[in-house]
C-alpha cells in the first residue's frame, strides 16, 4: 500500500522505516532539505538502534522514499500517517499547531478518498476535531476518515518495539477505516486491538502514565527505605516475583524524563482539570518526579561547603541510555544547579554531547563552567565530586578502583545504583545512591 508519513522525528520514522521494512511503499515528509537530503544518504536524524540499517536496506529496495514535497506525497498516498510532535506548552496541555499544519496540507493536497491516521500523542478528542478540520478545509469532493493509531515505543528500542510489539492499538469510527488499517498492519503478524478512537487516544495517556506511576511509586518508596534502613534494591526483587506487579519499571533512581512520561502525565493532568476532576494518582507522579531529579543535588549541597572552582565529572547526559535525547533529563536541571553553584563540570556521554551543547554550549557559564570529554576516565581525572545520571555501559564499565585511582577526592552520587554498596566502601569511596 502506499502510504506517507508526516514527520520525520521518532514516532514518523521509526513508523515510516518499518511500513516500509514488512513491504509498503513509503514517503516519509519533512520540511527540512538538509534532512531529506542526510536521510536519503542513509544516515539517521536521531539516534536509534537498528535504525540507519534499516533504511539503508528500504532505501536500496525502492520502498521508502524521502521529501518536502508533501503536496505530492499526499496525493499519492492511500493512508496519512500524522508522526510529528504535540510538545508541552507551558499550562501542561498539548501543542497541536504541528498537527493543524499537517491537517490542512493534507486537506488542500489530496484528489481521492484517503484514510488519515493519527500516530502523535493527543488528548482525548482530539482526532474528531482533526476530521472536522480536515472536512473544513477540503478543496476536492473526497472521503477522509480519521483514525487513532497511538505508539508505544521505548526510545534505544523503537524498531523492536515496532516490528515485535505486544499489541497493536487501532481506534476507528468505521469499518471502511477499521479493515483498512487492519489490512496495513497484517504483515506485522502482531495482534490488533481494535477501539473506538477516543478509547485508543486515552489507552496510550493511561499506559504511559501508568507506568510513569509505578516508577514514581519505587523512587517514593525508595526515599522511605532510606530513613528506615532498607535497601530498595532488595525490595524491588521481592517485588518482581509477583505476577501481578511484575519486574519491570521498579528500579528506583532519579526520575523519568525524555519525550513522553513527563508530557504525557501533566497532559492528563491537564484534560482531568478540563473536565473538573481532580486526578490525585498522576499529580502525585508528576510532583514525585519533579522533586526526585534534584535529589542527588540536594545530598551533595549539604555534605560540601561550595561547589565553587571544584572539578565536578558528570557521567551521562541523556535521560536514559540508548538515546542522544536530553528532553526532561535528570542531567540538565542538576547541571543548572551545578553551574549556578560555580561548579567547573566535565560531562561525558557517548551520544548526548551534540544535544547537550545547544543547551550549555561548552565553556564559561554564569559562575561555573561545562566541559564536554571523550571518555569517563577524562570526565573523573583529579574530580573533586562525581554524579552518575545515565546507565550508559561504558559508564557501567567504570570500576569501584578506578574511581578510587582516577579522582582526586572519591566522592560518587550516583542516581542509577550502578554499585555495590560494600564494594565502594571497601574500596575506600564515599558513595550515595538511591534507597540504599
Amino acid at each position: 500500500m502506499k502510504i506517507a508519513v508526516a514527520g520525520t522525528g521518532y514516532v514518523g520514522l521509526v513508523a515510516g522505516v518499518c511500513f516500509a521494512e514488512v513491504g509498503h511503499d513509503v514517503t516519509c515528509v519533512d520540511i527540512d532539505e538538509n534532512k531529506v537530503k542526510l536521510m536519503e544518504s542513509g544516515v539517521s536524524p536521531i539516534y536509534e538502534d537498528g535504525l540507519e540499517e534499516l533504511m539503508k536496506k528500504n532505501n536500496a529496495t525502492g520502498r521508502l522514499h524521502y521529501t518536502t514535497d508533501y503536496a505530492k506525497a499526499y496525493r499519492e498516498a492511500e493512508a496519512i500517517f500524522i508522526g510529528v510532535g504535540t510538545p508541552e506548552m507551558p499550562d501542561g496541555s498539548a501543542n497541536l499547531s504541528y498537527i493543524a499544519t499537517v491537517c490542512r496540507q493534507i486537506a488542500e493536497s489530496i484528489v481521492h478518498d484517503c484514510l488519515v491516521v493519527v500516530k502523535s500523542t493527543v488528548p482525548i478528542g482530539t482526532n474528531d476535531k482533526v476530521e472536522q478540520f480536515i472536512k473544513d478545509f477540503l478543496v476536492n469532493d473526497v472521503k477522509v476518515e480519521v483514525a487513532s493509531n497511538p505508539e508505544f515505543l521505548a526510545q534505544g528500542t523503537a524498531v523492536r518495539d515496532t516490528l515485535h510489539a505486544a499489541r497493536i492499538i487501532i481506534g476507528t469510527e468505521s469499518k471502511e477505516a477499521e479493515s483498512k488499517l487492519m489490512e496495513i498492519y497484517e504483515p506485522f503478524h502482531i495482534p490488533i486491538v481494535s477501539v473506538k478512537r477516543r478509547s485508543a487516544e486515552m489507552i496510550k495517556y493511561a499506559c504511559n502514565d501508568f507506568l510513569a506511576l509505578k516508577i514514581s511509586y519505587m523512587n517514593d518508596i525508595a526515599n522511605l527505605c532510606e530513613l528506615v534502613g532498607a535497601d530498595i534494591q532488595d525490595v524491588a526483587k521481592g517485588m518482581s516475583y509477583d505476577a501481578r506487579i511484575g519486574e519491570r519499571f521498579l528500579n528506583a533512581g532519579i526520575g523519568f524524563g525524555g519525550s513522553c512520561f513527563p508530557k504525557d502525565t501533566k497532559a492528563l493532568k491537564f484534560l482531568a482539570k478540563q473536565v473538573g476532576y481532580e486526578l490525585k494518582t498522576v499529580e502525585a507522579c508528576v510532583d514525585v518526579n519533579t522533586r526526585q531529579k534534584t535529589r542527588l543535588f540536594e545530598k551533595a549541597k549539604e555534605r560540601m561547603i561550595t561547589f565553587s572552582g571544584l572539578k565536578v565529572a558528570v557521567l551521562g547526559l541523556t535521560f536514559k541510555a540508548g538515546t542522544d535525547d536530553l528532553r526532561e533529563a535528570p542531567s540538565s536541571e542538576n547541571i543548572k544547579l551545578l553551574l549556578e553553584q560555580g561548579a567547573d563540570i566535565y560531562a561525558y556521554d557517548p551520544a548526548g554531547v551534540p544535544r547537550a551543547k545547544t543547551e550549555f554550549p561548552e565553556g564559561k557559564i554564569g559562575r561555573g563552567s561545562i566541559c564536554y570529554v571523550e571518555s569517563p576516565k577524562e570526565a573523573l581525572e583529579g574530580a573533586n565530586i562525581c554524579f552518575v545520571f545515565t546507565e550508559w555501559p561504558q559508564i557501567k564499565s567504570v570500576t569501584p578502583q578506578q574511581y578510587k585511582e582516577w579522582m582526586r577526592t572519591p566522592l560518587v552520587y550516583d542516581g542509577r545504583n550502578l554499585y555495590s554498596l560494600q564494594e565502594m566502601k571497601d574500596t575506600g569511596i564515599e558513595y550515595y545512591s538511591i534507597g540504599r
